[in-house]
């Protein structure tokens, strides 16, 4: 469940892993790169797709369909890497999280957000912020830096990751 009521307006970044419909807060996101040649890291772990070169640094891309259990799907067009800056136990890392598609930049209210239900969830509830409401559809709003624990990132070495 979440550890903090959401009282302020806030802006996400939504983005989508198979049917389903993810927001990460707007401040954690960089920037948003359309898919480029992932270079593959020998004995990486599965959810590691490789590093990508970015104005000259090599970024650690994370498959987000396979760190949620999804099954693969075939790349396409709409498929993006989102580059984040997670802080990780005092650590700024930064990372690329490759997903099916990027939507908007959208701003909710605290009152169209609702606690994640404890209950009947597909996935983790300590990892979700809240569910965003938007029309007649929610959004699952991420506690993107809970998503990767410090042991995976240990995985990201100083040649596959980039540390601000």
């Amino acid at each position: 469940m979440s550890t903090a009521k959401i009282t302020e307006t806030a802006r996400y970044l939504t983005f989508r892993l198979g049917e389903e419909v993810f927001a990460i807060n707007v401040f954690k996101a960089r920037e948003v790169l359309d898919l480029s040649h992932i270079t593959r890291v020998p004995t990486a772990p599965d959810y590691l797709r490789g590093v990508v070169n970015v104005r000259g640094n090599a970024i650690p891309v994370v498959d987000l369909r396979s760190k949620f259990g999804l099954p693969q799907t075939a790349e396409t067009l709409h498929t993006r890497i989102i580059v984040m800056d997670l802080l990780i136990d005092g650590q700024s890392v930064i990372v690329g999280g490759l997903a099916d598609a990027v939507h908007e930049v959208l701003e909710l209210e605290p009152h169209e957000i609702n606690d994640p239900p404890s209950l009947g969830m597909r996935w983790r509830t300590d990892l979700i912020v809240g569910l965003g409401r938007r029309d007649d559809s929610f959004i699952i709003i991420l506690d993107i830096e809970k998503v990767f624990s410090t042991e995976e990132l240990a995985t990201l070495t100083p040649e596959t990751a980039a540390i601000a």
